[in-house]
């Protein structure tokens, strides 16, 4: 299990919140779903994620990788093992949430 930082851990709360608060329980099962999806992906094959965010090129950070998932952006560290850093909508400005 890849675990999340408490940054990553506060922004999914936040999330969640968001979408219960407009009474959207769905869109928290499919960002749930999302990062169960996402913590696989990086658990096979932690390497292959990319520099940044393709709209962001210049959140590129050492020791840091990113993935796509459903509709989320996920990051994560290149540590052993790798924690997950970071949690976002893929049409948030990123830059402006970090």
């Amino acid at each position: 299990m890849i675990a999340l930082s408490p940054e990553a851990e506060a922004q999914l709360d936040a999330l969640i919140a968001h979408y219960e608060a407009l009474g959207r329980v769905e869109a928290s099962v499919n960002l749930l779903s999302a990062l169960e999806r996402a913590r696989a992906r990086i658990a096979a094959k932690p390497e292959a994620g990319l520099p940044a965010p393709r709209p962001y090129p210049s959140l590129a950070k050492a020791g840091r990788r990113w993935i796509i998932e459903g509709r989320y952006w996920v990051s994560y560290s290149l540590t052993t093992p790798p924690v997950i850093s970071g949690v976002f909508y893929a049409m948030a400005d990123i830059p402006n949430r970090l």
